[in-house]
């Protein structure tokens, strides 16, 4: 399934070459020595060069981020043309080989690669990866990037390369041998790309000695990182399943993001005229990808190995290494199909992926699977009823067993099990009657698909009130800053002790405290605080109860002490309300105040949603982001029509495009919502944002109550603290966790005097 066409150069042809060029140079970035500090443009610190294959992970070469798995380096990257360099540390997280026996410094046995994951999430820009063994390539041109040191200056650059063979024939070590070009010191670590098809195929390894040129080593050898032993809970368990999931989502979200003026990888590879496969086009395969990277990955190398022998169309011999995650599976098809039966194997494939062993299940794994059968049944319109019947057969037969409960066996996703929406969509090619949706049940009513009786329902509802995060797990800190109306800039506060029998103790307050001071007045009285709450490994709750107008307020970022642990990262932040009950009038934000009636209805409709989310599963509701389109803040009649069982999610906070944005917590707090959670936007206008939604969303899911979000919120801050990327996906978030049975006190009177 190779191209296998030549094309004459013309005008657009360059075209597209310059703009495969720009998002090669985007994410091409530098190694230094850790420890570079603000000398980003010292030479003397300059290790090689590198480029972020996914999210917050940079591919490499092992001799080039010295000292091997652990290793610490700075990795300089650019946001653009002209605007400078940022550093950020980062760790050697796996090499290959791991163990290179007596390698000497600046040397390192092939295939010599290292991933090296960032101690802190930016955004940046990721080049695509070829899911096909660079091997396959053959004869022909490449380019390359990186970075040298020219007249003094460390400079970036790139350019052609012939391919004049391999190294290592088909072993594990193989090289692509290339020439026609100096390749300067430095360069080693950056990309190598194949200019047809318009993705990176591998890594430059070394120069040669003697003339020009050097060798590449190709990114598929990264299959050769250690599997796990033991049992695996989820994708972040085995690297390579992690970096290349995240680099698929992140290629799907970017082709899906709305706001961006700028071409993604896939618009150039359709300019450059790819077709991968001679069956699919690059968006197609984008979001095929996309949709393979929400699954869990192959139980193993053997059960992949299993499913492409299983395929009856294919006929050429499996790659090596061999195939090791979905996206390889699929790389590995491209050779091997026959002209006229390309895209029945890839939906063959696909359909197989669908009824694979799971080695866990995930949150999301059963909208996943349903995302993918909806792809593949779009695909398939054009290939004849009896095909797409004979797929839909498939869909049934394959995915019956997995959602029959089995002994000892729990079941994944919502855990449904009505016969009629076995397989939701495939009604439309069978006789199956089609699945439709769950109708909402009452405030406190029954969970969709669940039939528990009024009297369960009720008792969920006060085990949910008698189990919130200040209830029975001891006392929480309650911090209460009140904003001075005729001095904006500064606050009242209140520090107390809350019991678990709804008792608050004050210990300290004061007057007219400068915002912009926050937090090192309050760093004193927080520590006494916490002394008389936290417990051996249980660090208590600090509820920070806010007006309106300070919702945002980073209080979890605080640090009491310099350089100390960030309060989020150290126990779980929660934000509450303060003043949701607003005298008569219009309030600050526009909203009418409540007359007596309307507020007793808001409050027992807020009770509602509180018990509703505590009793049964929540389910995320991304307000603010249409799949990386910024849209305003749904009005209040909107936001009190969501079900009750919707956590309101807000993707793009700060990101201020509409007259409202700054009322948008507000707004959610008078919807009648206790629970919501967003995060603090610092990514660019065209970042994308796909992971946070899919990580609210499972975090949302995956609690099973919201009673537990206050501590999946800490663990995911303290993941970020620790610089474990799989955390990333959540940096600045917060939560609003506001009990309405816990009132709090005194609330609407401003502060004596101490």
């Amino acid at each position: 399934m190779t191209d296998g066409h030549a094309r004459g150069a013309s005008s657009a042809d360059d075209a597209a070459h310059r703009a495969l060029r720009e998002l090669v140079m985007a994410a091409t970035v530098r190694i230094h020595r850790a420890g570079v500090g603000y000398a980003l443009d010292e030479p003397g610190t300059f290790l090689g060069s590198g480029f972020f294959v996914a999210p917050n992970w940079v591919l490499t070469c092992a001799h080039v981020a010295e000292g091997g798995e652990g290793g610490e380096i700075v990795v300089v990257y650019e946001t653009g043309p002209g605007r400078g360099g940022s550093a950020v540390a980062g760790a050697v997280a796996a090499t290959v080989p791991e163990h290179p026996g007596a390698a000497v410094r600046g040397t390192w046995p092939a295939p010599d690669l290292a991933l090296v994951q960032l101690r802190e999430p930016v955004a940046h820009d990721c080049v695509y990866v070829s899911e096909r063994p660079a091997a396959y390539f053959g004869e022909g041109r490449v380019f390359y990037a990186g970075w040298t040191v020219m007249g003094g200056r460390l400079q970036v650059l790139d350019g052609p390369l012939s391919v004049q063979g391999t190294l290592g024939g088909w072993s594990s070590g193989v090289q692509m041998r290339l020439g026609h070009n100096d390749l300067p010191p430095g360069v080693s670590g950056g990309p190598v790309i194949d200019p047809v098809r318009g993705e990176v195929i591998g890594v430059l390894k070394s120069r040669s000695d003697q003339g020009s040129g050097g060798t590449s080593t190709g990114i598929e050898q990264l299959r050769a990182l250690s599997v796990p032993q033991g049992e695996v809970r989820s994708e972040h368990g085995d690297l390579y399943q992690a970096v290349f999931h995240a680099h698929d989502r992140y290629h799907r979200d970017r082709q899906r993001h709305p706001d961006s003026d700028r071409p993604t990888w896939a618009d150039v590879q359709s300019r450059l005229g790819a077709r991968p496969g001679r069956t699919l086009s690059p968006d197609e395969r984008i979001q095929l990808l996309g949709r393979l990277a929400e699954l869990p990955p192959p139980a193993s190398t053997r059960s992949l190995l299993d499913i492409l022998e299983s395929l009856p169309d294919l006929r050429a011999a499996l790659p090596q290494p061999a195939p090791r995650g979905w996206r390889d599976g699929l790389g590995a098809l491209y050779e091997g199909a026959r002209q006229d039966g390309a895209l029945e194997l890839v939906l063959d494939y696909a359909m197989r992926v669908m009824s694979a062993e799971r080695p866990f299940d995930a949150p999301g794994t059963q909208d996943a699977e349903q995302a993918l059968w909806e792809w593949v049944r779009h695909s398939a319109e054009g290939l004849g009823q009896r095909y797409r019947r004979s797929l839909a057969q498939q869909r049934i037969e394959l995915l019956r067993p997995r959602h029959r409960p089995g002994p000892g066996r729990p079941v994944s996703g919502s855990g449904r099990h009505d016969p009629v929406d076995l397989v939701p969509g495939v009604a439309s090619w069978t006789s199956a009657v089609p699945a439709g949706p769950v109708p909402a049940g009452p405030p406190d009513g029954p969970a969709p698909g669940s039939e528990p009786s009024l009297v369960h329902d009720r008792a969920q509802g006060e085990h949910a009130r008698a189990h919130t995060t200040d209830g029975a797990s001891g006392p929480s800190t309650l911090l209460e800053l009140v904003q001075r109306g005729w001095e904006p800039d500064r606050c009242d506060w209140r520090i107390s002790v809350a019991r678990p029998d709804g008792e608050v103790v004050r210990l300290d307050e004061a007057e007219r405290l400068p915002l912009g001071e926050l937090p090192r007045p309050l760093a004193g009285p927080l520590a006494e605080a916490f002394r008389q709450c936290d417990r051996p490994g249980r660090p208590a709750v600090l509820q920070v109860a806010l007006p309106g107008a300070l919702l945002g307020l980073a209080v979890d970022a605080w640090q009491l002490v310099p350089d100390g642990v960030p309060l989020g990262a150290e126990r779980p932040v929660v934000v509450r309300c303060a003043d949701r009950d607003q005298p008569p009038g219009v309030d600050e934000f526009g909203f009418p105040a409540l007359d007596a009636l309307a507020a007793d209805e808001e409050q027992r409709e807020r009770r509602a949603r509180w018990r509703w989310v505590h009793a049964h599963d929540a389910q995320a509701e991304v307000l603010d982001c249409d799949d990386g389109l910024r849209i305003p803040v749904p009005p209040m009649d909107r936001l009190r029509g969501l079900p009750h069982g919707a956590v309101p999610i807000l993707c793009r906070y700060g990101d201020q495009r509409f007259e409202d944005d700054a009322v948008a917590l507000a707004r959610i707090v008078r919807g009648g919502f206790g629970v919501a959670l967003w995060r603090r936007w610092h990514g660019r206008r065209d970042a994308v944002c796909g992971e946070f939604h899919r990580g609210a969303g499972d975090t949302v899911a995956g609690a099973g109550s919201a009673e537990r979000l206050p501590e999946l919120v800490h663990e995911l801050r303290a993941g970020l603290r620790a610089g474990r990327a799989e955390t990333y996906w959540a940096d600045g978030i917060a939560l609003l966790y506001d009990d309405p049975h816990r009132p709090l006190p005194g609330s609407g009177d401003l502060l004596e005097a101490p």
